[in-house]
């Protein structure tokens, strides 16, 4: 699982390697009006507000500290990817099914739900994927090429289905 989240973390710096600083951090894509660094600053952050929370085994998704540096360069975007990639690489398997404490707001107030360590790291990497995906959209609006194939893409969809989508 460990070398999945890191291999589509992977393809966010492949990304980041292929853009311009002034591709990544631009907000004129309706309707949201979100660059590529704010997704990536948003991912980034999911896994670091696990990362936070480890030790006390307490996680805290309300209180995600934004680092909003990130999102301006792709220089400084890289350098969160690596730094999250790294903690990840940290994490001993032995300890997935640990439970956690998850702290988050579903719309109507914030809430706290029973995870286990493999749980929440599985739901911030199905996270990143919904986010790729949005940047996706941005990076088309753009007319940047993709990184490679599968940027953005569920691995459960099946292969025809997308085909018949991009063609």
């Amino acid at each position: 699982m460990i070398k999945t989240i890191e291999k589509n973390l992977q393809r966010g710096i492949r990304l980041l390697e292929a853009i311009s600083d002034e591709q990544y951090a631009n907000k004129t894509i309706p309707p949201y009006f979100s660059s590529i660094g704010c997704n990536m600053r948003h991912v980034l952050d999911a896994f670091n507000s696990i990362f936070n929370g480890l030790e006390s085994g307490e996680i805290d998704f309300t209180a995600r500290k934004r680092n909003t540096v990130c999102e301006k360069t792709t220089q400084d975007g890289i350098l969160y990817f690596n730094n999250i990639i790294s903690k990840l690489q940290t994490i001993d398997t032995s300890n997935f099914s640990t439970m956690v404490l998850v702290k988050d707001d579903l719309g109507s107030g914030i809430i706290t739900i029973n995870y286990t360590l493999e749980s929440v790291l599985a739901y911030a990497h199905s996270h990143a994927i919904h986010h790729f995906a949005s940047i996706g959209f941005i990076i088309h609006q753009l007319g940047i090429e993709l990184p490679d194939a599968d940027f953005g893409n569920n691995p459960t969809t099946p292969k025809k289905q997308l085909t018949n989508l991009i063609s």
